[in-house]
């Protein structure tokens, strides 16, 4: 069988699945698009998600087009934002172009569990926020708390791999009213976009489209009631920090800088963003700072020292505490445990519940603010 056969036979299997947002079929209402097949018997389609389609119709997509004869697998790209404009009808390997994104709908309503919400943020990219981020969710946890967290870094969605899970999330609630139910790892319920990937596979999208996923994170994650929903932003002052804070309430966030200035200079400018955008910041914390050599115990400033709190002191707000430079750290993030399970008495792993507890007493309004 050709390829182009292929691609015919698939298409027509693909057609036979009903689409649960309207009338009509998946390919009718033009959700399939950019259909190939390789000479190997790989299938490659992109799916556009509708608002209420669940999330088990990408599972009957890909066993549809793996019952084809000839098909020895299907890669399934999904497209999750609801704010992209409807794709026209046929599929069949036409590319959707993003349209506009429209005005943001009123905050109300959105997350009526989550008690706060918390975003983890930094001026650039490799300064450990995802890091910071995943302690920070699971020493709340094990305090005690409800706690969420949501991976907003689109494009570089690393809490999967931190928390050492590759399933793909399920479907809970009644047919009809479905949503993702988070995956749940030591004690935090989880979503990433990195779930719904396969292994290696980019997410690749125009800025605009950012809202529409994260608004779909919000609205249709079961996440249930929560103390704390922490989320992992991505780096700089984009669509991502945009849109989360005209799409919800957010409580204020934390700044992850390491001491040099090429660091800490950017996350002068994020901090200034979230300002203008009426965001508080909850405090700055100066990550890689000082490696405590092992053999000798003489204490070396890689990346110089005291950068974070110099900020923190300029800027007028807290300073949540510094975080040194622990191979430990890598080797929890590798294994996929955060660190404050693997190893809490290592350095870092003291510094960084000590981080969690001076953010818990900003937030209950027992520290400066």
């Amino acid at each position: 069988m050709t390829t182009q056969h292929l691609e015919q036979s698939v298409l027509e299997a693909l057609s036979r699945v009903a689409s649960p947002s309207g009338p009509g079929d998946v390919v009718s209402r033009g959700q399939i698009q950019s259909l190939s097949a390789e000479a190997d018997g790989t299938v490659r389609f992109s799916f556009f998600m509708a608002p209420d389609d669940p999330g088990s119709l990408v599972r009957e997509l890909r066993k549809a087009a793996e019952s084809v004869e000839g098909v020895t697998s299907a890669k399934v790209n999904v497209q999750l934002p609801q704010a992209a404009p409807a794709p026209p009808a046929g599929g069949g390997g036409r590319e959707l172009q993003p349209g506009s994104v429209p005005a943001p709908e009123p905050k109300a309503g959105l997350l009526p569990g989550v008690r706060r919400v918390i975003a983890v943020s930094s001026g650039k990219g490799g300064v450990g926020k995802s890091m910071v981020a995943s302690n920070l969710a699971v020493a709340l946890a094990r305090d005690g708390n409800c706690v969420g967290l949501l991976d907003a870094d689109i494009y570089g969605p690393n809490i999967p791999l931190m928390f050492g899970e590759s399933r793909k999330p399920g479907v809970t609630g009644e047919p009809g009213a479905e949503r993702i139910a988070p995956l749940e790892v030591h004690g935090v319920r989880l979503m990433s976009l990195g779930f719904m990937l396969d292994k290696d596979q980019p997410a690749i999208m125009r800025g605009p489209l950012i809202s529409g996923i994260l608004r779909q994170f919000l609205e249709q994650v079961a996440w249930g009631t929560l103390d704390y929903l922490v989320v992992d932003m991505p780096p700089g002052t984009g669509d991502a920090q945009l849109s989360l804070v005209q799409t919800i309430d957010i409580d204020g966030s934390v700044m992850v800088t390491t001491p040099q200035d090429v660091s800490t200079g950017d996350v002068r400018r994020g901090i200034r963003m979230f300002e203008k955008v009426n965001t508080r910041v909850l405090g700055i914390v100066e990550n890689m700072s000082g490696y405590q050599c092992p053999h000798c115990g003489e204490v070396v400033d890689i990346f110089g020292s005291g950068g974070g709190e110099a900020l923190a002191a300029e800027l007028g707000v807290p300073f949540l505490g510094r975080i040194p430079l622990d191979a430990q750290v890598r080797e929890a993030g590798d294994a996929g445990v955060p660190t404050v399970v693997r190893t809490p008495d290592s350095p870092a792993g003291k510094a960084l519940r000590e981080v969690a507890d001076a953010l818990l007493k900003v937030l209950e309004g027992v520290g400066p603010r």
